[in-house]
């Protein structure tokens, strides 16, 4: 699913009235109709009141054809007009002279207006601003906005939480319970900065023409079960261990194996064929006990990895979880890498290896894949101001250095030379000790198995987060751990069949 901007969307909307041969008032009708739809499945109860503040563009409008439907079917309903501006919207009038079909009338909230009384068991709908917001708002709308925020009421955004930025941070927005998105997604939706300004999304088909959609180029995405399932290979019915693919997963030293025990089992329960672990010889009878289905090579020392040998050439390698930054550890990696050509998939202390010595980013395979989390990643690329910095460094980075680069977070982003991916799964209970482990090991197993870098990136990820998702019936945010993703991933699988 594709991610635009303003200019784009509005080109896609702009197409779709061509092509459909209707109205931009119709196509508000329609997306209104939807929002319409939603908020009534979700409160059946029509002594629920609800207050709509409208801003006087498009978004405005929106809010004043939802308003107008409600009332139409007997619920309880306020509307209150903030203009922002002098000029309005057609559309915005348009709708505005409908609501006296209704008998629906409306207030202005300015600068001198009083706020109105909100209970806390009422609905709140922002229709003030759009996408098209490009500069920061009046005061005297910012104190709207924080009246609004102040009341502990449900709020309802139609599109975009009013104030939010697409392509900037933002500092003052309604703080939204539900944002009712318009068939596309937006970046700002997705990143921690905003986190205050959005608790849940909901995006909802307006039929907006999909051949304007597929013509129109963009390097964001949104990552959800469809695309997976454009990209997922099933297995065929004469596959055997041999043709599944070989995985090697480098790591672990004293106390730490329990990474690698996580990641042989998350590589194996993805679907490759075979799994060998290099490790120190502490590991030798751990995993041989924890893992039985994988192989063990282990290392001449007891207690880290001091050489990387092996004597057979696996489709990819895992490495880094556990591994330590011992010196001695440290000299293999780069004896490692040094030779190696097989697609690498880097995590944990080889990570912060890497960011030690900058100069050996040049002697990985292009397309390995960097698994950072945040701290991880700022030892790889130095700070940021905000997320939308963040993201374009990550894209310099990747680009210069031929790579894929992970920025893990509750919607974790595959970053390639050319494309942003926003990942659509997962929540809060992966925030657990060894799922990087275990990610780690999915996504060396998609490697293995034939899949492009970025593809093997993305199933690993969705895969991973898909598991808590489906978890949370069980068992809740708090008492998932690690092994519980290797435990659900074959319900992800079957999910791919239906």
């Amino acid at each position: 699913m594709k991610i635009f901007t303003t200019e784009k969307i509005k080109e896609v909307d702009k197409l779709t009235t061509e092509r459909q041969h209707i109205t931009s008032f119709e196509l508000m009708e329609q997306a209104a109709l939807q929002a319409f739809l939603w908020l009534v499945h979700h409160f059946h109860d029509k002594k629920k009141v609800f207050h709509f503040f409208c801003g006087v563009g498009n978004n405005g409008g929106d809010g004043l054809a939802i308003a107008r439907m409600l009332k139409q079917n007997y619920y309880d309903v306020h509307v209150y007009v903030v203009p922002f501006s002098k000029k309005l919207s057609p559309d915005f009038e348009s709708n505005l002279e409908r609501l006296k079909e209704c008998n629906l009338k409306y207030e202005i909230i300015n600068e001198d207006a009083d706020f109105p009384d909100i209970a806390e068991n009422n609905i709140v709908v922002d229709a003030i601003f759009g996408i098209g917001l490009s500069r920061e708002m009046d005061e005297w709308i910012q104190q709207i906005v924080q009246k609004i925020n102040y009341h502990q009421s449900f709020k309802v955004s139609i599109d975009i939480p009013s104030g939010l930025f697409l392509n900037r941070k933002t500092s003052i927005a309604i703080q939204s319970d539900v944002v009712l998105t318009f068939q596309i997604p937006k970046l700002s939706f997705y990143i921690p900065d905003n986190e205050q300004f959005i608790n849940e999304i909901v995006i909802l088909p307006i039929d907006l023409d999909e051949k304007a959609i597929d013509s129109i180029p963009t390097n964001y995405y949104y990552t959800d079960l469809n695309e997976i399932k454009k990209r997922y290979k099933p297995i065929s019915k004469f596959s055997h261990k041999g043709t599944q693919g070989h995985v090697l997963l480098i790591g672990g030293c004293y106390g730490k194996i329990g990474a690698m025990v996580l990641a042989s089992q998350a590589a194996l329960r993805s679907g490759c064929g075979l799994a060998t672990v290099y490790t120190p010889k502490c590991g030798y009878e751990i995993l041989q006990t924890a893992s039985p289905e994988a192989m063990v090579i282990t290392d001449e020392n007891f207690h880290k990895i001091t050489k990387i040998a092996f004597d057979f050439e696996p489709k990819a390698i895992g490495i880094g979880m556990g591994i330590g930054q011992d010196y001695e550890t440290v000299k293999a990696f780069h004896s490692f890498v040094n030779s190696n050509t097989i697609p690498l998939i880097i995590d944990a202390d080889a990570l912060n290896i890497l960011s030690e010595h900058e100069d050996w980013l040049k002697l990985l395979p292009k397309s390995s894949i960097l698994t950072p989390h945040p701290r991880e990643l700022e030892r790889l690329i130095g700070s940021w101001t905000d997320d939308f910095e963040k993201i374009e460094k990550v894209r310099a980075f990747a680009k210069e250095h031929h790579l894929v680069v992970l920025i893990k977070g509750a919607y974790t982003l595959i970053i390639d030379e050319k494309n942003v991916f926003v990942n659509s799964s997962g929540n809060q209970a992966l925030a657990t000790g060894g799922s990087g482990d275990v990610l780690s090991g999915m996504i060396a197993s998609f490697r293995a198995q034939g899949y492009q870098a970025v593809d093997a990136a993305l199933l690993g990820v969705y895969f991973h987060g898909r598991t808590a998702d489906i978890a949370m019936n069980d068992m809740g945010y708090e008492a998932f751990i690690a092994s519980d993703i290797i435990k659900y991933l074959g319900k992800v699988f079957l999910e791919l069949k239906t």
